[in-house]
């Protein structure tokens, strides 16, 4: 491949990029209050974890909020399938993947990309609040992304709920053990960010009661101000 050649096809990559962006950017603006949903496409439909993310993202969307997913099998599907039965808005955000990303069937928007990063500015910009179910590699990046946005300001805080105490107890341990008390690499108010439930309706009731004491921008602050916990507003 000659110099000309290699850059021509950089800077061509370039317009695909910013043709994901355009495209989403335009279909999800007018979409209203959303939260994204996370977790993991390995989750068979006879999964408990399966029945919780349909129930969860039923329940969220009868609190009249449009549920944003991944869009293939798996937790993603579970939740897209609950947002469908809820009569709201049902979103996928599929990646082109050699395996494992298949769309489901229960999106009634759905999107295409070929970035990661393009993916992410989406689940990210648009939400409302964030539902981590169990997941992998995948979620757990999507779930520490909306930790470090909210953390250095970057975006308005909404609420973070982890779902399921047994999954996510190991980990939150870690985090304030490790990080926190014997490093400090994080502060005390970081750990306030999330909440962590295992009721569905009590994780559509922190997201109703965030909105309806802060609003639909969320809060906004100034650097140093203490983020209050997301169902304690």
């Amino acid at each position: 491949m000659t110099e000309y050649s290699r850059m021509n096809g950089e800077t061509w990559r370039i317009f695909r990029i910013m043709a994901e962006f355009v495209e989403g950017f335009d279909e999800l603006s007018m979409i209203g209050p959303a939260v994204s949903i996370f977790g993991s496409a390995r989750v068979a439909p006879s999964h408990p974890y399966y029945k919780l993310a349909v129930d969860t993202a039923r329940e969220i969307g009868k609190a009249g909020f449009s549920v944003i997913t991944g869009g293939g099998g798996g937790i993603m599907e579970a939740a897209n399938k609950g947002a469908r039965e809820a009569g709201v808005k049902s979103i996928g955000l599929n990646i082109e993947l050699p395996h494992e990303q298949t769309p489901n069937k229960y999106q009634n928007m759905s999107l295409h990309f070929r970035y990661f990063f393009c993916r992410k500015v989406m689940f990210l910009k648009y939400a409302h609040g964030f539902i981590a179910m169990p997941g992998g590699f995948g979620t757990m990046d999507e779930f520490f992304e909306a930790l470090v946005l909210i953390q250095t300001l970057k975006q308005a805080h909404f609420p973070i709920i982890c779902m399921d105490r047994d999954y996510w107890g190991g980990l939150i341990d870690w985090l304030k053990k490790r990080m926190l008390d014997e490093c400090a690499f994080i502060s005390p108010e970081d750990m306030d960010v999330f909440t962590v439930c295992d009721e569905p309706k009590q994780a559509a009731q922190i997201i109703v009661e965030f909105h309806e004491k802060n609003g639909r921008a969320g809060i906004k602050q100034p650097w140093g101000v203490k983020r209050p916990p997301a169902g304690q507003q």
